[in-house]
């Protein structure tokens, strides 16, 4: 069998952590920055965790990562 290939645009997006939660940036934080609010850009900093929700879909991009 084939190896399976992780998926170029999860690996740049996503950084999975010792304990098993993956990092990700936030969105809405690119361009169109004249019409956000200096309140909400401030809120949209730094990074957060994925959701539960969404941690299978980030491990089937991400094999062997240990997810």
């Amino acid at each position: 069998m084939p190896k399976m290939k992780t998926k170029s645009a999860a690996k740049k997006r996503f950084r999975v952590r010792p304990g098993g939660t993956v990092k990700r940036a936030q969105a809405f934080k690119r361009h169109i920055l004249t019409k956000k609010t200096t309140k909400t850009k401030r809120q949209l900093r730094g990074a957060t965790l994925v959701h539960e929700t969404d941690l299978q879909r980030v491990a089937d991009m991400l094999p062997g990562y240990g997810l």
